[in-house]
């Protein structure tokens, strides 16, 4: 089984030649820095056989570090762009050689914090939908308590492929405030357009490994939409958990699933709906 994680973060720290956004500093984690032999020396501890580099939104956006990386390991790490949503004029050029780019293989778009948390109500990220579907551009997002605008997106783009981050938890749940996102999450899989991460999931709880408060939302979640569009991932800079534990939960303890739905989730699935194959 080839393992890829749908999400980690490096980054290069804030410094005057390469600074971050002023706001970028409120809501960091982590070190300094974490670059990409980090990264890699913690994937080789877990098992991990690639990941998806998702650039962090504290850093502005800016896709250099992660490119970077992927082009030096291309057979470890692939990238998951973002683009200023909110300066059309600059961001919609870009899009027709998106996927020219070594390593690149979509976009990611948070919308949880700031001017961003209202881009889906106040129409400043509609002109972005069809023009990923155009291109043929995939989409991570990040949508927490606005998984019906995201319904809406797919409905009226259905050639479009979105994947929703986290299973579109706030970050700020815990314990028994995630159930009834999940319920929300669960109406979405109706769309095959879209697809999910099941990405940090042990943050959202405060029992220990296995996590078994986890268990009856990730088998809910996992029949909804199947295990060819279910993502597993750690975010594990954002992790307080052992990198290992973010595995096992899913390769050992969700005795559920089988060793299909196993080999789908933690890697097959992500890969074939980004188009990235594995050597």
């Amino acid at each position: 089984m080839i393992v890829t994680d749908a999400q980690v973060h490096i980054w290069e720290a804030d410094r005057p030649d390469r600074p971050w956004p002023a706001i970028g500093h409120t809501y960091s984690h982590g070190p300094p820095s974490l670059p990409a032999p980090e990264m890699l020396a913690q994937m080789d501890t877990a098992g991990i056989d690639r990941a998806i580099l998702v650039p962090p939104s504290f850093e502005g956006d800016r896709n250099d570090v992660c490119l970077a990386a992927a082009a030096a390991h291309p057979d470890r790490f692939a990238v998951m762009g973002r683009i200023p949503i909110d300066d059309r004029n600059e961001a919609e050029p870009l899009l027709a050689e998106w996927s020219d780019q070594q390593g690149m293989l979509g976009i990611r778009s948070t919308f949880s914090r700031g001017a961003a948390e209202h881009w889906l109500d106040d129409g400043t990220a509609d002109w972005v939908w069809p023009a990923l579907e155009q291109h043929d551009i995939a989409a991570m997002v990040f949508p927490p308590d606005k998984l019906d605008r995201i319904d809406r997106i797919a409905a009226e783009h259905p050639g479009l492929r979105l994947v929703i981050d986290h299973l579109g938890l706030r970050t700020s749940l815990r314990d028994d405030e995630i159930q009834p996102r999940i319920d929300s999450l669960l109406g979405l899989a109706k769309r095959p357009n879209i697809a999910v991460k099941a990405t940090c999931l042990p943050s959202y709880v405060s029992d220990p490994y296995p996590f078994a408060s986890l268990h009856g939302a990730i088998e809910r979640v996992v029949s909804a939409f199947g295990p060819d569009r279910v993502f597993w991932g750690s975010d594990v800079s954002r992790s307080e958990h052992p990198y290992r534990e973010v595995v096992t939960l899913f390769t050992e303890a969700l005795t559920f699933l089988s060793d299909e739905d196993k080999e789908w989730i933690m890697g097959k699935a992500i890969s074939r709906w980004l188009d990235w194959p594995s050597s």
